[in-house]
Order: structure tokens, then sequence, then C-alpha cells
């Protein structure tokens, strides 16, 4: 609790709820707890309002209630099919106005009349002026799309888009007649003799065919492919990326860029140079390093980039180009900065998107931008063809991409969105039993009123761009899209607040780009997530997510099967646990131990853990699932039938399971003290794995042998 000086007042709290932000939350351990006056102050000041004082508080309070006044129309208005919506148009009190609708040109175009509504609102003194509401009925026929309304009127000359989205996200046909499975890898650990050093989206090409054909499977969940740096170091995790957006080429085939096939044959030579310093790192069993292939990626592209295309293939790029417009283009100059200043501090200018150091920029290093622009087309082309390649293969989905919680705060989105991004606070997590001061995952939050001023459009742009090549989209946190734990600049993780969103807005933009992209959407709804807001996503068709150590019983064991959600993701086991052959031996606990991490003794740990582990083996045998004396082999694939016996749509089978594995991809809390995101697959033993053979190991066959046997 809250101490009694830190208390905030009414007036202070009367402000925090205009703004979104939560004086109090329910903790992991059930107990209420309350927001310090302190938090209150840095949260509202990273949102731009200023608390400092009784005064100030009295004057922003006066601020944000005038605020929706000032607007003749909402900056948007989102409102879901077949619902009648309401729009609120101010202007001088008594002058009359016409609002009507344009329809996007994408379901069509054409002209909608709106009606006015019989609603009286007493009309406000705004600025000196008496300002009156008049209330607009939407038509509930609306087809789905962006539209916009116009008002026109004396003292009004303005539109504002009004989004509809989808009642509900239906799953595709084929999940309707059978459960779904797939495989969950981490994309730069699955390698090939062809890779250079690091999986790459023609090895995700062949896994996702492979995987289809003679496995089965539905679908492939890979990590976030966003893009990292464009030099060296290489930021190891793919939730830490410098852009939501756009795609590492780090992930890039180079030799399957068609114009790697017509080089002379010196340029061939200083490819083939270039592969030669890496290619060895494919069966190396060691942390995987970014900076050399990335170093040699870079000098291999630049020479394929500068040889020259054919007219398609130009006028290809040149589309490209102009369909993800203003975005690219900023991308691509932060990237061409960020090669000028590597080593060295940014000038404050250039911090500046608009500054004269930066408009110079932009002519100064045309060719590096466009060399930027080109790499994420390679990219693209490159993703929109190994997702060709896992439906060829049989899946019903194809590839199910992952969408990180936010970007690095240097990064190129922290550059070019800073008008809709917060300053002066990060995102994180309050205290839990795993985290007990709380995390602070550093990155900048979407500033609520900003995101909704811009229309959502950047959000909406980055789901575009996610989602052009993808069967399914996991959203990491989801939770974030209804609140994020902020911590204020100079608190510690644990003196953080909630800011709550328009979870209506956001999840309703979400169902209707997948719509459109034809894509099912899985929100990570683990940890601390108010009970309500699984039943929303569930009624949107969203979605969530069930990690068998993690459901239990109100007795604190495991949750029988038939207990389980039907409209979730449910697996065994999540990248941040070791795979199940490392987590029945008790990895996850020695791995604490070793690094430090653990607040009880070690004893209680790992008597809890066999505990743990005892009781769902007790259970797998209860069920028939496990016969007497269980190699490890069998005790993995009965954790297996144990999935498989939930009503849930989808099931995820993690690929590091399928081979043994038994190292941890990441061990939260920690950052160079354990190679987080740096594992290359591999079995029990540590011998590499690599995508020739994966698909023969026995121990996939015996696991991929169960999951097709009720399937």
């Amino acid at each position: 609790m809250a101490d009694d000086t830190q208390r905030p007042s009414d007036e202070l709290l009367r402000l925090a709820a205009a703004y979104g932000v939560t004086p109090d939350y329910w903790g992991f351990d059930g107990t209420r707890r309350e927001v310090s006056a302190d938090t209150l102050r840095g949260v509202l000041r990273a949102l731009g309002v200023d608390a400092s004082s009784p005064a100030r508080v009295a004057l922003a309070i006066a601020h944000v209630e005038d605020m929706p006044w000032r607007r003749v129309l909402p900056p948007i208005v989102v409102v879901r099919e077949g619902r009648q919506g309401h729009v609120p148009v101010h202007v001088t009190h008594g002058d009359p106005v016409e609002v009507w609708l344009e329809l996007d040109p994408e379901v069509g175009g054409g002209r909608r009349e709106v009606a006015q509504a019989d609603v009286y609102v007493e009309p406000r003194t705004v600025d000196g002026r008496l300002v009156g509401r008049a209330t607009f009925t939407l038509p509930a026929d609306l087809p789905l799309g962006w539209h916009e309304v116009h008002a026109e009127g004396p003292s009004a000359h303005t539109r504002s888009p009004v989004v509809v989205t989808p009642a509900r996200l239906e799953l595709p046909a084929a999940l309707h007649e059978r459960r779904a499975w797939g495989f969950m890898a981490q994309l730069y650990s699955v390698r090939s003799h062809a890779s250079w050093g690091i999986g790459d989206l023609a090895d995700l090409a062949d896994l996702g065919w492979l995987a289809g054909r003679r496995c089965g499977a539905d679908f492939l969940l890979i990590n976030p492919l966003h893009a990292s740096e464009p030099t060296v170091p290489v930021t190891p995790s793919p939730y830490l990326p410098t852009t939501r957006r756009f795609v590492s080429p780090l992930y890039i085939r180079v030799e399957d860029v068609r114009e790697t096939a017509y080089l002379s044959a010196a340029d061939r030579s200083l490819v083939e140079w270039s592969a030669e310093t890496v290619l060895a790192l494919d069966t190396d069993p060691g942390p995987i390093d970014r900076d050399a292939v990335w170093t040699a990626k870079r000098a291999a592209l630049e020479v394929v980039f500068a040889a020259p295309r054919s007219a398609a293939r130009q006028a290809a790029f040149a589309q490209f180009k102009e369909d993800q417009g203003a975005g690219l283009d900023g991308f691509a100059l932060w990237c061409a900065l960020a090669e000028r200043y590597e080593g060295v501090p940014w000038p404050a200018e250039a911090q500046d998107p608009t500054s004269t150091l930066v408009t110079a920029a932009r002519t100064e290093l045309a060719d590096r931008i466009e060399f930027h622009r080109w790499l994420q087309w390679v990219a693209d082309c490159q993703l929109a063809e190994a997702q060709q390649a896992a439906l060829d293969g049989g899946m019903a989905l194809g590839i199910m991409h992952d969408l990180a919680v936010g970007a690095h705060p240097q990064g190129a989105d922290s550059w070019a969105l800073a008008d809709v991004l917060a300053r002066g606070a990060t995102v994180g997590a309050p205290p839990d039993m795993y985290n007990q001061q709380g995390q602070d995952w550093s990155q900048p939050p979407w500033h609520p009123d900003a995101l909704a001023r811009a229309a959502y459009r950047p959000y909406r742009d980055m789901l575009r761009t996610v989602l052009r090549h993808a069967g399914a989209i996991r959203i990491d946190h989801v939770i974030g899209l209804f609140r994020l734990w902020w911590v204020p600049e100079g608190h510690s993780p644990a003196e953080g607040a909630y800011v709550r969103y328009d979870h209506e807005a956001l999840v309703g933009i979400l169902a209707l780009e997948a719509h459109r992209a034809g894509a099912v959407v899985i929100g990570e709804d683990l940890g601390v997530v108010e009970p309500w807001v699984r039943d929303y996503l569930s009624e949107r068709g969203i979605l969530g997510t069930s990690v068998l150590w993690f459901e239990h019983d109100m007795t604190g064991g495991p949750l029988a099967p038939e207990h389980y959600r039907p409209l979730v993701l449910a697996t065994v086991t999540t990248h941040d646990l070791p795979p199940s052959a490392g987590y029945l031996a008790g990895e996850h606990v020695a791995l604490r131990e070793r690094l430090g991490l653990l607040t009880e003794p070690v004893e209680t740990v790992r008597a809890a853990a066999r505990v743990e582990r005892d009781r769902m083996m007790a259970l797998l045998v209860e069920r028939g699932f496990l016969g007497a004396d269980p190699s490890e082999r069998e005790v993995v694939e009965a954790l297996h039938r144990w999935v498989m016996a939930t009503p849930s749509v989808l099931l995820g089978v993690s690929l590091a399971d399928a081979v043994g594995e038994r190292r941890a991809q990441n061990q939260p809390g920690t950052d160079q003290e354990y190679p987080n995101w740096k594992v290359p697959l591999a079995d029990g033993s540590g011998q590499v794995v690599l995508i020739e053979d994966l698909f023969d190991t026995p121990r996939l066959r015996s696991l991929v042998s169960v999951l097709r046997s009720r399937h």
C-alpha cells in the first residue's frame, strides 16, 4: 500500500482518471495495491500533463474536460459492423452543420447521408465561445473499412476517419472441421547447410513446406522478424527491435535474390568470399554470432544491390516503395543515419526527423536510403515465397508471425513515431512471483491520446505490413491493447501504474486488418489478466494462449485438459522456459540458481519443482497417457497427449521439444549473463540439428506420429 503521505488528492485522482491512469491494481498475490501520488504525477508528466501543484492540477482538469469541445469531430470513430455509431459534432452554438460519409474506395466508395439524432446536450463555453453539440447517427449497415465522415457549416469544415470493424473475426473453415497443430520455432536457430550461420527466409520456406508435407502441420509459429540495427552490434532479442513494422534483412538468403544469379564472375566471387566467413557456423553448437553474420551478409547484399535489375523487377520494386510510402522512406533514412553515426553519439539535430540536418541527409545519403528500401523489398519477396511454400506443403494457415510489445528506445520507431510515443516513461510489468521487483522493458509506450489524434494510422500501417504474408499473427502481451504498465522516469519497475487504452479501437482495427489479410489472431494472454479481457477477446474472435505448466485448477494442481478454453493456442511450453526435457530435469531451477535469480532458498524452489513434476507425472499415468518406468521421450510425448486432450482449436509444438533440446532460448531477468536468443537448435546431446536432417530424426518422427494419431 502507498504511504499515507503519498496518497493522491481527489483532484489528482480525477485528473488521472481523465487520462486513463489507474490509481490502483490487483497484484499477483491477490492483494489490492495503491499507486502513490508521486507515481501518478510521473505518469501524467510522461503524458505531457503538468500535475506538479494543486493549481496545475486544476488547470489540467479544465483543459482535458474542454478538449472534446474544441474539436468539431472526434479524431477517429471506431464502430463494430452491424451497430449504429454516434458522432458528436461541435460547432458554435446555433450554427447549422451538414454531415455525410464518404465510403472506403476499397469497398466501392460512394456517399452516404448521416441523420442527426434527437439528443440535446447543454452547450458549453470554451475559450470564450459558446459551443453546441449535435449528435449524428451512423447507419448500421455500413461495410467494413476505413470511411470518412465530413462536417460542413459556418463554423465547421473538417473530416475524420470512421472505421467499421468486424463484430467477430471468424476462424477459417478448415479450423471448424478439425483441430490444427503446428510447430513453434525460433527461426534464427533453425539452420541448413546453406545458411550463413543463422536461420533465414529460405530456411523458413523449406521448414514450412516440409512440416506441412511430411508431418501434416497446419502452421509454423516463428519469433518476431522485426528489424534490428543496420550496424553491429546487433541486438539479439527479437522482442527489442528497432522497428516492429519492417523486417530484419539479417534473414535474407543472398543466393535467392534473382540478381545474384547474373553477377559477373568478379562480383560472384565477392559474394562467395563473404559466405565463406560464416557458412562454417551452421554446424557450430555455440551461441549464434549475429554480428559476424550481418557483417558478411551486408557486404554481399551491397554487391547484389549494385547489379542491374530487369524492367519488371525494377517496376515491382517501385510498386513496393509506393505501397509502403512514407513509413518505408523514414525507416530507410533512419538506417542510413545509423550507419553515418555508427559508434558515435547522434548530434541533437539528427534526433529530429524534421531538422535541417536530416533534410540535407535525405539527399546526401540517397544511395544508402535506396539500399535499405531495397533490402525491405527483397525480404518481402522472400517472405511471400515462404508463406506460399508453407501453403503448397498443405498447411491450413502457413506462417504465424509474432508481434512484439514495443521497440527499442533509440530505434527507428522511436525516432520516426516520436509524436505518437510517450516520453519519460517505459513499458514494463508489476512485481510477480517470478520477478518480485517488477520489470522494465525499456520500450516507450504508445501515447493513447496522440495515437488517437493520428487516427491510429501508425498502428494500422504496422499491422498491414506484418500481416502481408501471414496466415496468422500472435500478439505478444495482448493485454497491452487494454492497458500497459508505465514506469515513470526515475522510478523502479515496482513504482509504476497502469495506463488504459481504447481497446475497442485497438482490437477492432486489429480484427479489421486481420480480416482483410485472411489471418487468424492469437493473443498472448498469460499472467495477470482481468477475466473480462479474455471474455472480450473471445467474443471478438481473438484466440488466447494456454501453456500446460501455467494452467492450474482451484487446488493449484494441473488443470484437467477438458477444462481448457476452446479458443486458444495450447502448448506444453514457451520460449521463456527450458524445453520440456530440460524443464522436467529441473533446468529452470538450476539455471536461475547459477545466475543468482532466485528470491527463495534453492532447496525450497527445487522441492516445489519436484512436487509440480510429480503431480503432473501421476496425472499422466492416471489418464493412461504414460506407462511405468517411462523414458524422457515418452514423458514429453505424454505431455503433448495431455494438451491434445483439450478442446483447444490450435495446438503448438515446440521444435526444441521435437528434437530433445534441453537449453532455454531465453532466461527472463538476464541480459549478458545468459546467451539469450542465441541458442542454435540441437538435440539432447548438444549436437546441432540442421533442416536437412530435422524431419528424419527418430524423436521428431515419434512425436509427430503421436500428434497425427488423434488428428
